[in-house]
């Protein structure tokens, strides 16, 4: 008799146990393949709008109406475009250079006010710090809508409404990303390093602009990334503070198109559609762009 079968007659429960027992490769693999499923899933769902709004676009008035929502019914992409691009003497394109005004030119400065900010609370010792600290902290919990109308009141009394400085300079100060800031500087920018480059007698701003920057990169263009998007696709704000059609964004004349089919009777679901999908190619190329420096901070960490 083998020791197998010598232990199974001596405890056959837990030989039974073990016969019923799945094996835990089997498991392994059971719990691998609910996972797979569960990403599919998840990816289906977040790819169902974009996908409906791809087909929307290809469909003419007649199409959009009384074809099936989830598939082509003849291709009228081109025709939309053009109709898109030349009606009302191409505001459409007047619109898509004010969004990238706006979201680029005030995102940039946003961030490299942030990356300061960060900096110098992260590594400057001086008194109230974490008075101020805690203030970034307790701003960022604020909504935005909140602040909206002190800001058109603000922009009021100095004259700046229906102007583009009524979108860049709130675009400027963002808290969370101060937050950001400071957080990822504590994380990289070792004390040692700017005692060195005291020491060899670098001043504040040039230990900012050449090391600071160029350490933050990783960082940078999260915050600037994160900042870039909600610039993109602020609406009350430039809902607000910005007056005349020649200052809008993309979302404020989609939005106005849209409701002309109620106020004129004049039916413009296929352009606001067509314009919908462009508003995403400038977020996907910017993503595609900067993922080289989430590429490049990785790799960074991971030789340290």
């Amino acid at each position: 008799m083998t020791l197998t079968e010598d232990r199974a007659r001596k405890n056959p429960a837990s030989a039974m146990r073990r016969r019923t027992d799945p094996d835990p490769a089997a498991r392994s693999q059971g719990g691998q393949r609910f996972l797979l499923w569960g990403l599919v899933l998840a990816s289906a769902y977040s790819l169902f709008p974009v996908w409906w709004l791809i087909v929307a676009a290809t469909k003419d008035r007649t199409g959009l109406y009384q074809s099936n929502g989830m598939w082509f019914s003849g291709m009228h992409l081109w025709n939309n475009l053009h109709q898109l691009f030349t009606y009302d003497d191409g505001i459409f394109l007047r619109w898509t250079a004010n969004s990238l005004l706006y979201a680029g030119v005030g995102s940039l400065g946003g961030t490299l006010v942030a990356l300061a900010t960060g900096y110098g609370l992260a590594r400057f010792d001086f008194p109230g710090r974490a008075v101020v600290f805690a203030c970034v902290v307790g701003s960022f919990l604020i909504p935005i809508a909140l602040l909206t109308l002190p800001l058109y009141l603000l922009f009021s009394e100095i004259g700046l409404v229906d102007t583009p400085w009524a979108m860049l300079i709130p675009c400027l100060i963002n808290p969370f990303s101060v937050y950001l800031a400071k957080v990822y500087t504590e994380a990289t920018i070792p004390f040692e390093l700017l005692e060195a480059a005291r020491l060899d007698g670098a001043g504040e701003l040039r230990i900012f602009v050449s090391i600071v920057l160029r350490m933050m990169t990783t960082g940078g263009a999260t915050v600037f990334l994160l900042a870039f998007v909600n610039t993109w696709n602020a609406f009350f704000l430039p809902l607000t503070v910005l007056r005349g059609q020649e200052n809008w964004t993309l979302n404020i004349g989609l939005y106005n198109w849209s409701g002309k089919r109620l106020e004129s009777g004049v039916d413009l679901t296929s352009l606001v559609l067509t314009g919908a999908l462009l508003s995403i190619v400038p977020m996907a190329v910017m993503m595609v762009a900067m993922r080289r420096y989430w590429r490049t901070g990785v790799t960074l960490g991971a030789l340290k």
